[in-house]
């Protein structure tokens, strides 16, 4: 009788061996457009899962600080400093703060994390979008994340960060789509400023 389970095995070694190469190589790309960028400003449209849509900028500089300014009329602000992520609500004067760490929005903002260690790439219908899942095991508690790459030879890396879905340990879904990017570009650290909504006062 001819065995065929033993050179089933091998075919499918032999395919999976390019597979991880691939993957290998799609995350280091991610990580080379990551410490690529020193800063970055875009426009995003923020959706949540109730489908509400909020608009607004982006403004990042490593390490640390990220800005999303929303658009007219929105009481809410998110905003890292260098040391924390603060959620600031003006509209009942609370704040919530979370150390840069335990946000998904570390692998953006902190250039000496190593995305291979906690992300894989996600399957894309299209061989020029690329998806990275970053995700902690150890601390469900910090939700995960999606980057959603486009590949452009232009570009820091070879990669346009186009947005990323985010979802909490409650399982809420955060979509943000980017516009008008702009790498690199120089930022004032005041933009990571903020008043306080409990006491009105300034934070640098």
């Amino acid at each position: 009788m001819i065995r065929y389970a033993p050179v089933a095995a091998l075919v499918a070694v032999a395919a999976a061996v390019p597979a991880a190469q691939a993957q290998q190589a799609d995350l280091a790309a991610v990580q080379a457009h990551l410490r690529a960028v020193d800063s970055m400003t875009a426009a995003f449209v923020q959706t949540d899962r109730a489908d509400k849509v909020l608009t607004g900028t982006l403004t990042l500089k490593k390490p640390g600080k990220i800005r999303f300014q929303y658009e007219k009329g929105v009481p809410i602000l998110l905003v890292g400093d260098g040391k924390a992520i603060w959620f600031l609500d003006y509209s009942v004067g609370q704040r919530s703060r979370w150390p840069i760490g335990d946000s998904p929005l570390g692998v953006l903002i902190d250039p000496s994390r190593d995305i291979s260690k906690f992300a894989k790439v996600v399957p894309s219908s299209s061989p020029n979008i690329l998806s990275v899942e970053a995700y902690d095991a150890k601390r469900p508690e910090y939700g995960r994340i999606t980057l959603i790459f486009e590949r452009q030879a232009s570009a820091p890396g070879g990669l346009m960060l186009q947005g990323w879905v985010a979802l909490d340990s409650q399982k809420n879904r955060t979509t943000v789509r980017l516009s008008n990017q702009r790498f690199n570009v120089p930022v004032s650290d005041s933009t990571f400023r903020f008043n306080d909504p409990r006491r009105g006062t300034r934070r640098n």
